[in-house]
């Protein structure tokens, strides 16, 4: 939840609440958990990492540190604090995101060209905002506490929307670098089979999809309402890479009879052959992950693929992408659990489980979906900035459901729509076939 780390999308989605849910001693645990996990993503790194841009749509780390702190300023202290003196009157400049009603932003692909403020002062930039909603929280009278705290929440969500990333950047930014280098030394799971493709099947009929109310919700998830569902069957798991090479050797990337007009079209234009981060090394495939090159696992999920190459693939297999609201409406018979970036792996892993029905459907990959991203009956945005962006983003996009292994599991729910052009693929993206 920039897309192209920001999204063109995926940044920033916003709230809908009624009473806050949260005591002030849970409030400020999860703002300092969140606020430190962000700075734990970046432990790893070195000064020269922080600034580096090699995309427009890969923000530099030290952005992401700033952007998510600037929100943070811009929305609950200058808003509310009458005596509130900003850092730096740039910032709110340089920080920004697309919020056009809080003020002109930079060049996003400019991001990268900007070495002051210094990886310290941003770093003491975090620092200060931090103490500062911290003495909020605890000074608030608990009518200013009710009004004042969703604000929070939401820029707590933000935060963790921007982790995920922040990680995808970082991915993508080592992957431009011919030494290949090493992010985190992870050792992952492997599997030496996996069970074979199985269908659950879904009846047809009425049902209700949405967020249901109870906790947070982006203001894109609602209102819950009914919807009609012809009888359909969804894989009992992900696509695996193993399955997609069959794609590629048949020679399904030199043969239109697969692809959108538009993804025939994006293939050759950027020479596509395979996912985002593969490589041939001496004739084996190998992917760039944040532990480094390494060979292709065959049984874990296929990953960083586009929805041209989803759905392409799916033709190719015969079958078809689900819609999202049959995602949800499947994903009901099931728990929330998964692969998510609390498991610290950073990559899909395989599937391990022998047990019958839906797996995979959380973590691991976001699942492209064939439908387009558009409101909800009776949508509405919030009013004002906090509203700007999910709204003014339901053109020219398809949903992914299901969260990755970048995305935070407190962060997610099953009612959660990203949203990506159909020709993006940097993000953790993945395939579930339905008929």
């Amino acid at each position: 939840m920039e897309k192209t780390l920001e999204k063109s999308r995926t940044e920033d989605h916003h709230l809908k609440t009624s009473s806050f849910p949260f005591t002030r001693t849970e409030l400020i645990k999860k703002f300092e958990e969140v606020r430190a996990f962000t700075e734990q993503i970046t432990d790893p790194l070195e000064i020269e990492d922080y600034v580096v841009q090699v995309a427009e749509h890969a923000s530099p780390a030290k952005w992401h540190l700033a952007h998510t702190t600037w929100f943070f300023e811009t929305f609950l202290l200058e808003k509310e604090l009458e005596d509130y003196d900003p850092i730096h009157p740039q910032y709110s400049y340089l920080f920004n995101s697309y919020y056009l009603q809080t003020g002109v932003p930079h060049c996003r692909a400019r991001r990268g060209n900007i070495s002051r403020p210094t990886v310290k002062q941003v770093y003491e930039y975090r620092e200060s905002i931090d103490e500062h909603v911290l003495n909020l929280i605890k000074d608030a009278t608990d009518k200013q506490y009710e009004e004042w705290a969703p604000i929070i929440e939401i820029g707590i969500h933000h935060e963790q929307q921007h982790q995920e990333l922040l990680m995808t950047d970082l991915k993508y930014m080592f992957s431009q670098n011919p030494l290949n280098p090493v992010y985190k030394e992870i050792e992952r799971p492997k599997a030496k089979s996996i069970p074979e493709n199985s269908w659950i099947k879904f009846d047809e009929g009425v049902y209700k999809i949405g967020h249901k109310g109870e906790g947070f919700g982006y203001d894109n998830e609602f209102p819950r309402h009914k919807t009609y569902i012809h009888d359909f069957e969804l894989a009992n798991r992900l696509a695996t890479n193993s399955e997609y090479m069959e794609f590629m050797n048949s020679g399904a990337y030199e043969e239109p009879e697969w692809w959108l007009d538009e993804g025939f079209s994006t293939i050759r234009d950027e020479g596509w052959n395979s996912p985002l981060h593969w490589i041939k090394v001496d004739g084996k495939w190998h992917q760039f992950t944040l532990s480094g090159l390494e060979k292709i696992d065959p049984n874990d999920p296929v990953t960083h693929v586009s929805y041209f190459e989803a759905d392409a693939y799916a033709r190719w297999k015969g079958y078809r992408l689900p819609t999202e609201q049959e995602w949800e409406v499947a994903s009901e018979t099931v728990p929330v659990e998964g692969h998510f970036a609390d498991a610290g792996y950073l990559q899909p892993i395989a599937l391990r489980s022998e047990k019958g029905g839906l797996q995979q459907m959380f973590g691991d990959v976001w699942q492209w979906t064939q439908s387009s991203y558009s409101p909800y009956p009776g949508y509405k945005p919030l009013p004002g900035a906090l509203g700007e962006y999910n709204g003014k983003f339901m053109c020219n996009q398809y949903v992914l459901r299901g969260g990755s292994c970048a995305t935070s599991k407190s962060h997610f729910r099953r009612s959660y729509r990203n949203f990506f052009h159909a020709d993006e693929r940097w993000q953790f993206t993945g395939i579930r076939l339905a008929r």
